[in-house]
């Protein structure tokens, strides 16, 4: 028997919201029908009546599943360059924790209303978790090596990686332009176009990584001498990472770019010129936990490209939350529209991931999950909304 969903409104995501609507769901979440609610096929049916606003399920493109044992273990505002060196000090613990701590986060994530993940790894740990999991996850393993020699080895061990998640819902990516050589960016690259899969890459999360790119300052210097690596061999760009690393990739590969911290208007208008497959990820409560600052939001939702939402870790981060990040957005940046942001949230991150078949709108034959976001204002998020999972 289909189930009728109301609420004050129904947000479809790609099509206007209606005011009082009705979504009608088959046993199995597909959903049969979205009404307004003077449809005649409403006519004797019982209506589960929400107060609030329905969207789709939140898709969450960037986490760290790996480091949820690390949750509160990590100062505030310690600055990116601190925050690697402690990860890394850390992240090593005994595997049964880290196990519980993912399985939990995982339910975390669920019951706030994602159905879908775009999780970065660097080992195979994380595979189990996944398999069982309620929700889609999409893996990213992460490729690390500044040296240029050992390029060819590490795309190997992250294949090797690869392998342990599910077969096309796992790529590999380049962690951030601060811990991968050219070279390995250039096989990334070759890797990408062949098996046509999405790279997911940090960028300018600190203003340190544009120092190092533009004048081999700063301190991530001191960062590789506390690693013992050497990158003498690393010449100074006289540009932004940004501008610098793109050069290595095709234009057409997908590249999700996240947390864009330190990215300016002229790193904007360079992907804009060149028509770059890129979608933007913002983490905000992330970029507050770590450096204090947000990304310049204004400046990114007058250029075509689409934006995308992720949590972070818990290292980073106090919730695994999407709703949590869309009320840091309208907190500080009001002016951005709730019929926008929502994109953010949902359909945008579906489409970089390959999923928009099934997620992240409200449209006939689709099993996109169903939220109430519980608001009394109309179209709009608040710092009382909460998010109700009703499917």
């Amino acid at each position: 028997m289909n189930t009728f969903f109301s609420a004050d409104y129904i947000v479809p995501v790609t099509s206007n919201a209606i005011k009082n609507g009705v979504v009608e769901i088959g046993n199995n979440g597909i959903i049969e029908g979205i009404y307004p609610p003077d449809h005649p096929n409403l006519s004797g049916q019982q209506i589960n009546r929400k107060k609030g606003i329905i969207v789709p399920g939140f898709v969450n493109t960037h986490c760290h599943l790996e480091l949820s044992h690390m949750a509160g273990v990590i100062p505030q505002h310690t600055g990116l360059v601190s925050f690697l060196q402690q990860v890394i000090a850390m992240r090593n613990a005994d595997e049964e924790r880290i196990q519980q701590a993912m399985e939990a986060a995982d339910q975390e994530l669920y019951e706030n209303g994602i159905v879908a993940v775009g999780d970065h790894a660097n080992t195979g740990i994380s595979a189990s978790v996944k398999a069982r999991s309620k929700m889609y996850y999409h893996t990213f393993v992460e490729v690390l090596g500044f040296e240029p020699e050992v390029a060819s080895q590490k795309l190997m061990e992250a294949r090797a990686i690869a392998c342990l998640f599910q077969k096309d819902a796992a790529s590999i990516t380049a962690h951030a332009p601060y811990s991968v050589s050219k070279e390995l960016f250039r096989l990334l690259n070759e890797d990408a176009v062949i098996s046509n899969m999405p790279l997911s890459v940090h960028n300018q999360e600190s203003e340190e990584e544009n120092r190092l790119f533009r004048y081999k300052t700063g301190q991530f210097l001191d960062f590789y001498r506390a690693i013992g690596k050497d990158i003498s061999g690393f010449k100074a760009q006289a540009r932004n990472s940004l501008q610098t690393v793109m050069s290595y990739l095709s234009r057409d590969t997908p590249v999700l770019l996240v947390h864009n911290t330190y990215t300016s208007s002229k790193d904007i208008f360079f992907i804009e010129r060149q028509e770059r497959n890129v979608f933007w990820c913002f983490c905000p409560n992330a970029n507050l936990y770590i450096e204090g600052v947000l990304p310049k939001m204004k400046n990114f939702v007058t250029y075509r490209h689409k934006i995308t939402l992720g949590t972070d870790s818990l290292a980073s981060n106090d919730r695994l939350c999407i709703l949590a990040e869309l009320k840091t957005i309208h907190k500080y940046f009001p002016e951005i529209p709730f019929d926008e942001t929502i994109k953010w949230g949902t359909i945008n991150g579906a489409q970089f991931l390959g999923i928009a078949e099934k997620y992240g709108s409200l449209e006939t034959g689709k099993t996109p999950g169903l939220n109430l976001l519980t608001s009394t204002d109309g179209l709009r998020i608040t710092a009382d909304t909460e998010v109700i999972r009703l499917v």
